[in-house]
């Protein structure tokens, strides 16, 4: 299955500790392609159904439903994790999540 950057795919998260989000749900492909064509391992944001209103979490529509990338638990996992791929986000949500991960992790 080939895996590009603002995919989104549904992943098995667990195990977790604490207060990592778990289970399995879809979550956003954040890694760039070099390393979702190259390597084993990719970074993914996961995403929720409820979210507060956090400055890190971003709504976007999936699935006919809406739902919010947790760009504050984004983690690196293997791609065996990986169960199926759905969708890619809309270029408008992509905008967003680029800007929110500039504003969380680089300003």
């Amino acid at each position: 299955m080939k895996i590009s950057q603002y995919d989104i795919v549904l992943v098995n998260l667990d195990s977790t500790i604490g207060s990592e989000i778990r289970k399995t749900r879809p979550c956003v492909v954040i890694s760039p392609d070099e390393i979702n064509h190259n390597l084993s391992t990719i970074v993914i944001a996961p995403m929720t159904s409820t979210s507060r209103n956090y400055p890190t979490r971003v709504k976007v529509r999936h699935n006919n439903k809406d739902g919010f990338v947790v760009i504050d638990q984004v983690r690196t996992i293997d791609k065996k994790r990986i169960i199926k791929r759905f969708d890619t986000l809309h270029p408008v949500e992509i905008k967003k999540v680029k800007a929110i991960i500039k504003e969380t992790f680089v300003d």
